[in-house]
């Protein structure tokens, strides 16, 4: 999640005391290299490779457009947008493209822009070629189509009339009567000039549209034309659309060229395809052959121009990540050359950047193997540089700490050389959430969810996965840190799912009577030692169970969270912040009693009221203690200890400011005494001190900034202790759900004696415990750690407003693609 790969070069340290490479940031140094314009290229090309130098941009002021390399940019960019088309057309063609790259060959730049272009203009004629040919067989098959079903429709309709047609033949031939035809309609139906010939238009229209272009045919020609239509039995391709369509065969027939012009445009509205018919039989038949012919010879010509696509495509997919890598390196590449100011004079290439110090060799390695690739009779220069600007924030982690580093700087990233809470985060936050997850069979659960993940992850990095998976495989091994801590406080806590053993021992306690019936209201006798670890199992299901249970839980919360806060007030002397002595004096005098005062209570088994005694602390400090007395001298020490906490807040809130001050008039005075320098270097020193120490200090603003820094440390003393009883609230809460779901589900169904009604116990144990207990309940408690970390831990001394180390690098590069 944070690792930077390619990053993790190690340096050899001396002495006796291990690497603490999280503790603090890597010491970090601003750099001037000046590189030949000819072996610049090569030089980032090398650096990229070793990926620990991190350019500043010197070109700000510009805009791309104006910058040296724009044109290069824009050459990548076209060729980028040519390897997304390739890509494209392969998944398309289902295609895939080979994740193996090919043998490293060298490939020209240029040559390789020639054969994209030349790639890109065949495929696109490929597919042009094959489209206009597909809409030519699309539209050849719709027109079969119409010829088969419009076909039926004259065929049926000339049968019809052949029929009529000798019906009133039969009756010519007898006798005249009333029904007789006139002499008019006789003289037409003998007289084919004088028939009234009917025009008709037909194709296809899609079938959701057919019920509103028959009603608008009908209006448009005021009912003067006659419409069939056929479904056609499957979907079929639009030409134009190239989408699949249910569709209708339709025939209008009409009368009079201006009915047809209204028909036309109404089709042409509708979407409606047209096609030529003829109602000659032959001439149908004969137009029926023509067009299966041409259908038989595009699909051939369709089929070959495919296989030419593929093998074109084929041929790509053999090289397409060994170019899309070059091209991706050589547009970022590029993009850093923009960032190097350009001296026209020298013909070379200033840049800076920051660089851990331990890189130095291997950067100075870097630039000597570009001068002599590059074959330039110039070498590069390698320039330490002096500035009070913050460096970036470089923490070398692995695939175990960078999830817990994320953590940390998902709150902010440490400034540099800022103590970093990620070295803690990797105990204590796990700790924090198995204190409210506690139960060894829930951490079984997942830590063989979390095994799975870690044994397969070579398999599953290289895979696709969705974002909660991805989110739990990149946390992988903070879970698994979770699942081992929560199987040692369930341990303690004596429960598997719910349920006590009597692991280490037998149990201390034991009934008043051999029938036990007494256990859960009268209670428990001791009978022998104590349980050697954990809560004692006969603790469960007695009447003094949640008591005690609540005792306990509440008092761990207050004394695991005063040690926190105090690990976080000694951390801050490590970030230069010596106010560390009152806030320790402060915190302790108060809640470091507390926690003296519940160690004594469990120690003697007294029965003091330690509510009463904080309170009454504040409220009459010189009164007797009577029976909350704890143990001899406790009145004095309250006394002392309330006058080092009124002691401490002015020890807060004065000195600070008043440092400031000194401090800042010695750097005035010792400014104007300065010796003179000849070199260019003063001219540097002077405009660092015009920006940073000829500012006016403000004391009153200082002031202000420590007075409500102080009230907001005094006031967060309190809130951030009670702030820890949400470890007791979250135990509690999980304790109590997976034993109603053990006792109200599992036991319910077992004492039924039916097997279905078991198994089906079985099942809403198991979803209710996956759904609840390992689901939400893991989240919960996440978050919660997650804040006490955070807001109660963090902010006693750390900022977090520095920046994140971004060297150049061709690894991160494909990391930001995946």
């Amino acid at each position: 999640m944070g690792d930077f790969r390619g990053l993790n070069v190690r340096r050899d340290r001396g002495g006796c005391c291990p690497p603490t490479d999280l503790m603090r940031s890597e010491a970090m140094q601003l750099v001037r290299i000046i590189v030949p314009v000819e072996s610049a290229h090569l030089t980032l090309s090398y650096l990229g490779d070793l990926g620990l130098f991190q350019f500043k941009d010197l070109n700000a002021d510009k805009s791309p457009f104006q910058r040296t390399y724009a044109n290069q940019i824009k050459r990548c960019g076209e060729m980028a947008r040519k390897l997304r088309l390739f890509k494209e057309q392969m998944a398309k063609a289902g295609i895939s493209h080979s994740e193996m790259v090919m043998t490293q060959t060298r490939i020209d730049f240029d040559e390789m822009e020639i054969k994209l272009g030349e790639l890109e203009a065949e495929l696109i004629e490929v597919n042009s070629n094959n489209e206009k040919l597909q809409r030519s067989y699309n539209e050849l098959l719709e027109y079969m189509l119409v010829l088969k079903k419009a076909g039926e429709f004259f065929y049926s309709a000339q049968s019809s009339a052949t029929a009529q047609q000798r019906e009133i033949e039969a009756r010519q031939i007898g006798d005249g009567s009333l029904d007789s035809p006139l002499l008019l309609e006789q003289e037409m139906l003998t007289d084919p000039s004088k028939q009234v010939k009917l025009g008709f238009v037909s194709g296809l229209v899609p079938k959701e549209k057919a019920m509103a272009f028959e009603r608008i045919l009908f209006r448009a020609t005021r009912g003067n034309m006659y419409l069939r239509q056929a479904a056609v039995d499957d979907p079929v391709i639009d030409p134009i659309s190239g989408e699949k369509i249910a569709k209708n065969v339709f025939v209008v027939f009409y009368s009079g060229e201006r009915a047809k012009t209204k028909i036309l445009k109404i089709c042409e509205a509708f979407g409606a395809n047209r096609y030529p018919f003829t109602d000659d039989i032959g001439k149908q038949m004969q137009m029926i052959s023509e067009v299966s012919g041409k259908i038989t010879e595009l699909k051939t010509t369709i089929d070959l121009g495919m296989l030419h696509r593929d093998n074109i495509l084929k041929n790509i997919s053999h090289q397409f990540e060994q170019w899309n890598n070059l091209v991706r390196t050589e547009k970022a590449i590029y993009h850093t050359l923009n960032m190097l100011s350009l001296d026209v004079t020298k013909k070379c290439l200033v840049a800076e950047g920051w660089s851990p110090v331990f890189a130095t060799s291997q950067i100075q390695d870097a630039l000597q193997r570009a001068t002599y690739d590059s074959n330039s009779q110039v070498g590069s220069i390698f320039q330490v540089l002096h500035t009070k600007e913050s460096p970036p924030t470089y923490f070398q982690t692995n695939k175990f700490t960078s999830a817990f580093q994320e953590i940390v700087d998902a709150y902010g990233i440490a400034k540099y050389q800022e103590a970093n809470p990620g070295v803690y985060t990797i105990i204590t936050f796990p700790f924090l959430f198995a204190v409210m997850f506690g139960d060894w069979g829930h951490g079984m659960c997942l830590l063989l969810a979390t095994l799975l993940l870690i044994f397969r992850e070579k398999k599953l990095s290289s895979q696709k996965l969705g974002d909660i998976m991805e989110m739990m495989f990149g946390g992988r091994y903070v879970i698994l840190m979770m699942a081992l801590f929560s199987i040692y406080t369930g341990l303690i806590y004596n429960e598997f799912f719910s349920v006590p053993f009597e692991m280490f021992g037998r149990s201390a306690y034991a009934c008043r009577d051999p029938s036990c019936r007494d256990a859960t209201t009268e209670g428990l006798v001791k009978v022998r030692e104590a349980y050697p670890f954990g809560v004692d199992p006969k603790w469960h299901g007695s009447r003094s169970e949640l008591p005690f249970l609540n005792s306990l839980k509440m008092k761990m919360s207050i004394l695991l969270g005063v040690a926190q806060m105090n690990l976080g007030i000694i951390l801050s002397y490590f970030n230069a912040k010596y106010q560390f002595i009152p806030q320790l004096i402060f915190t302790n005098s108060l809640f470091g009693y507390l926690s003296l005062l519940i160690i004594v209570k469990w120690c003697t088994g007294s029965q003091a009221d330690l509510y009463h005694v904080m309170i009454y602390m504040f409220l009459s400090p010189t009164d007797d203690l009577g029976e909350n007395q704890l143990f001899p001298g406790q009145k004095t020490l309250q006394l002392v200890l309330l006058l080092l906490a009124l002691i401490s807040v002015p020890w807060m809130l004065f000195p600070k400011p008043v440092l400031l001050r000194k401090q800042h008039n010695e750097r005035h005075q010792g400014q104007s005494y300065t010796m003179l320098h000849n070199t260019e270097e003063s001219l540097e020193i002077e405009e660092d001190h015009e920006t940073h120490d000829h500012e006016e200090f403000e004391f009153s603003e200082v002031f202000v900034h420590q007075l409500i820094h102080t009230i907001e440390f005094v006031l967060g003393a309190v809130s951030n202790t009670a702030s820890y009883l949400r470890l007791w609230a979250l135990s509690l809460a999980h304790s109590e759900l997976s034993s109603v779901f053990y006792e109200k589900v599992l036991l319910l169904a077992w004492g039924f004696n039916n097997i279905a009604i078991l198994i089906i116990g079985i099942v809403v144990f198991v979803c209710a415990t996956i759904g609840v207990l390992l689901v939400m309940e893991t989240l919960s408690a996440f978050l919660h750690a997650l804040r006490l970390h955070w807001v109660e831990f963090q902010n006693k001394f750390y900022e977090g407003d520095g920046y994140k180390f971004a060297p150049f690098s061709f690894a991160l590069l494909a990391d930001e693609e995946d």
